[in-house]
C-alpha cells in the first residue's frame, strides 16, 4: 500500500505541465477601469454643459429687461383702450416693428383672449419656407443631423439628473401653458422644450395698465442649443487628447504591471514543476516600485525554499548515518549472539543490543521533536513571554528533582523582563542549556544562569559550567546537528547531538543570537564553557 502511495504521488510529480492559457485580465482591467473613468469624465462635461445655467439666467434676465419695456410701453397705449382691442394689436405691429431683434430673438405679443396679436418673426419675414415632398413621398433625412440629434437627446437625458425640479417643470412647459399663467398677472421664465425637441429660453410677461391684464409678451431665444454645441465642439479636442492620453497610460500600466506579473506567474510554474531542479527567478531589483519588491520577495522565498530542501535532504543523509551506527551494532551482536560460548558473554551482547535499541529510541525521539520544531513554532501563538518567571520555575524544577550533582543559581536585577515569543520553544531552550552544562560540569561544580539588560534593547541570558570548555575549533560545530562530544566517563550514544541545535533555532525564529565561548582566568586558564543568548525585548503596549 506504501509502495503503491509512493508510486501515484511520483506519477503526479512526473505527469505533464498542464499550461495554463494566458489571460490578459489585468490588462483589460486596467483598460477598462481608466475608459470608465473617462466616460463618466465626459458624459459629466457634456452633461453639465447642458445646464449651463449661468448661460441661461443670463438670457432671461436679458429677455426679461427687454420684455418688460414692450409690456410697459404697451400698457401706455393700453391704458384707455381696454375696450378695443384694434387699438392694441395696431401699437403691438407698429412697436415690434420698429424694435430691433436680433435674428435669434423672437417677440409675440397676445390678447386677453391668448390670441397672437404681432409677432417679429412674421413682421420680418423671418419665417422658414419648408418645400414639402410630392404626396405619398416622406421627406428626405439628414443622417448627420439624425445622429446629433440623437447624441443631444441622450445627452440630454444625463443632464436631467443635474436639473432642479423647476428646472424640469419648465421643460415640460408649452407657450400656451406660459401665457395663460401670464393673462393670470404672473411673469413665466425659463427653458421650454419645442415640440421639434429644441430649446428655447423664453419670458413671458402681462401687460397690465393698472391692475388688469389686456394681453402678454413673450420673448424667446433660440440660440441656446447653439451655444450648447459650440462649447461642446470646443470640448471635442481636450476629450480626444484624454482619450489618447488614456489609452497610452493603460498600455504603459500594462506593460509596466501586467507583463511583470506574467513573467513571474510562469517563473513560479516552472519552480513548481522543476523536478528538483534549481529555477532562476526573473530578477526585478532595477524596478523601485511594489513589483519589484514583489519579484525581490519570490526570488527570496524560491531561495528560501531551496535551502530548506536542501537542509532537509541533508538532515535525512544525517539521520540514515547516525541510526546506521547503532543498527550495525545491534546487527553484529545478533550475528555473535549465537556463537557465544558461555553465559557471560551472552549477557554482555544482550547488554550490547540493548544499549543500541535504547540509543535508537533516543535518536527518533530526538530527530521527530526536531523535524516538528518548525510546525510547533508556526502553530503556537506569540505572546509576551517574562523570562524571569521562566528561568526561576525551570531552576525550581530541576532543583527539585535532583538530590546531588552540580548546583545550579540564578542571578537578575531584572524584575521582569519581557520578550516577543511562546512559553515552551523558550523553556526548551533553557532546559537544553542546563542539561549539557550539567553533562559537562563535574559533581561539586556550579552552573550560574545571568539575566541582564544588554545593548539595543535586548536581553542577554548568559548559562556559565565549571566543565573542561570548548575546543576553539569547535565554537560553531557544537551547533551542528548529531554532533557530540562528551567528557570521559559519559556513555556512548546517551545523547543524540541536537540538544543544541534545535536551542539555536528556537533563538534564531524568535529573533535572537546564541553562541558559546570558553570561560578563562586571568592567566588565560579555561574555567568553564559560556552560552550566551540574545532576545529583543517586547514592546511596551
Amino acid at each position: 500500500m506504501v509502495l503503491d502511495t509512493v508510486t501515484r504521488k511520483a506519477n503526479r510529480a512526473l505527469a505533464p505541465v498542464r499550461r495554463v492559457p494566458f489571460s490578459p485580465r489585468l490588462a483589460w482591467i486596467i483598460l477598462g477601469a481608466n475608459g470608465l473613468a473617462l466616460l463618466i469624465l465626459v458624459v459629466g462635461m457634456l452633461a453639465v454643459s447642458e445646464t449651463r445655467r449661468g448661460l441661461v439666467n443670463a438670457k432671461i434676465e436679458a429677455l426679461r429687461v427687454e420684455s418688460e419695456l414692450i409690456a410697459n410701453v404697451m400698457a401706455e397705449g393700453a391704458a384707455i383702450t381696454e375696450e378695443s382691442p384694434r387699438l392694441i394689436e395696431g401699437d403691438a405691429r407698429l412697436l415690434l416693428r420698429d424694435l430691433y431683434m436680433p435674428r435669434e430673438v423672437r417677440a409675440r405679443i397676445f390678447n386677453k383672449a391668448g390670441q397672437l396679436v404681432a409677432d417679429s418673426h412674421l413682421l420680418a419675414d423671418r419665417v422658414d419656407v419648408i418645400e414639402l415632398p410630392p404626396p405619398g413621398e416622406s421627406l428626405p433625412t439628414d443622417l448627420a443631423e439624425d445622429a446629433r440629434s440623437l447624441l443631444t437627446r441622450v445627452l440630454d437625458g444625463f443632464g436631467n439628473w443635474f436639473r432642479t425640479e423647476e428646472e424640469r417643470a419648465a421643460l415640460e412647459r408649452t407657450l400656451e401653458d406660459e401665457v395663460q399663467t401670464a393673462i393670470g398677472g404672473e411673469p413665466v421664465a425659463g427653458v421650454r422644450r419645442q415640440p421639434d425637441g429644441s430649446r428655447v429660453v423664453s419670458v413671458t410677461v402681462p401687460i397690465q395698465p393698472v391692475r388688469a391684464v389686456v394681453g402678454v409678451v413673450t420673448l424667446e431665444s433660440y440660440d441656446l442649443d447653439a451655444v450648447i454645441a459650440e462649447e461642446r465642439q470646443a470640448l471635442f479636442p481636450f476629450i480626444l487628447m484624454a482619450v489618447i492620453v488614456s489609452i497610452l497610460s493603460s498600455l504603459t500600466l500594462t506593460t509596466f504591471i501586467a507583463r511583470p506579473i506574467r513573467r513571474l506567474a510562469k517563473a513560479a510554474r516552472r519552480v513548481r514543476h522543476a523536478k528538483g531542479q534549481r529555477v532562476e527567478m526573473p530578477s526585478l531589483a532595477g524596478r523601485r516600485d511594489e513589483i519589484g519588491e514583489l519579484g525581490e520577495a519570490l526570488r527570496e522565498m524560491t531561495a528560501g525554499l531551496y535551502d530548506r530542501m536542501d537542509a532537509i535532504e541533508q538532515f535525512a543523509a544525517d539521520v540514515a548515518h547516525e541510526l546506521k551506527n547503532p543498527l550495525t551494532s545491534i546487527r553484529s551482536a545478533a550475528e555473535i549472539l549465537p556463537k557465544a560460548k558461555n553465559e557471560e558473554q551472552r549477557e554482555r551482547l544482550l547488554a550490547v543490543i540493548a544499549s543500541d535499541v535504547r540509543r535508537m529510541d533516543r535518536l527518533i525521539t530526538d530527530i521527530s521533536r526536531a523535524s516538528r520544531l518548525d510546525a510547533e513554532l508556526a502553530r503556537e501563538g506569540v505572546g509576551q513571554v517574562d523570562l524571569v518567571a521562566l528561568i526561576r520555575d525551570s531552576v525550581a524544577a530541576y532543583r527539585t528533582a535532583r538530590d546531588e550533582g552540580p548546583g545550579i543559581t540564578f542571578e537578575t536585577p531584572l524584575e521582569q523582563a519581557l520578550v516577543e515569543g511562546r512559553a515552551a520553544p523558550l523553556g526548551q531552550v533553557l532546559r537544553n542549556l542546563i542539561d549539557n552544562a550539567l553533562t559537562f560540569s563535574p559533581a561539586d561544580g556550579h552552573i550560574r544562569i545571568y539575566l541582564e539588560t544588554g545593548p539595543k534593547d535586548r536581553f542577554t541570558l548568559r548559562v556559565e559550567d565549571d566543565g573542561p570548555g570548548i575546543p576553539p575549533d569547535n565554537l560553531e560545530t557544537i551547533f551542528k546537528r548529531f554532533y557530540t562530544e562528551r567528557p570521559e566517563g559519559t556513555a556512548f550514544g546517551a545523547h543524540s547531538g541536537l540538544g543544541l541545535a534545535i536551542a539555536r533555532q528556537i533563538v534564531g525564529v524568535h529573533g535572537g543570537t546564541l553562541r558559546a565561548e570558553n570561560r578563562t582566568a586571568e592567566d588565560g586558564r579555561v574555567m568553564g564553557a559560556r552560552f550566551v543568548a540574545t532576545l529583543s525585548q517586547a514592546a511596551l503596549l
